[in-house]
């Protein structure tokens, strides 16, 4: 589990991306932008998002394998993004806090087992509280 290692891909995705400025999708978002970060909302039900164009699902992305993931959806929907991650060669993910349950540590668990090779931020800090930081240091 490593932030820095999280920022050095190229490019990045918001899976859950939200048009609405009090979710928290949209402030994880807006915080990539503010970075200056290449980021690509996920939604499947919104075409742009703070001008920017969406994809409706992590396998709509081109050169999947570049992009760092951060979620910010359900459990259930988090186990599923996990398993297309791992099948289109994406391999790191930050899950922000309250999209993880008991079977996605299962998961990642059998998957880590397996060498899955996956980077995986999970279990409480917040890219809104620890991003500066590592971007930073994955800078240096």
């Amino acid at each position: 589990m490593s932030t820095i290692n999280f920022f050095k891909s190229p490019l990045f995705a918001v899976v859950g991306a939200s048009a609405d400025t009090s979710k928290f999708g949209y402030k994880v978002l807006d915080w990539y932008i503010r970075a200056g970060l290449p980021t690509t909302p996920i939604n499947p039900k919104t075409e742009t998002i703070a001008s920017l164009k969406c994809v409706k699902s992590i396998t709509d992305l081109e050169n999947p394998a570049n992009y760092s993931l951060s979620l910010i959806v359900p459990p259930a929907v988090t186990l599923e993004i996990i398993k297309q991650a791992k099948s289109i060669g994406i391999k790191n993910l930050w899950l922000q806090p309250g999209c993880e349950n008991a079977e996605v540590y299962e998961l990642l668990k059998r998957f880590d087992q397996e060498n899955a090779g996956l980077n995986v931020i999970l279990g409480g800090p917040c890219i809104l509280v620890e991003g500066e930081y590592s971007l930073n240091q994955s800078r240096l």
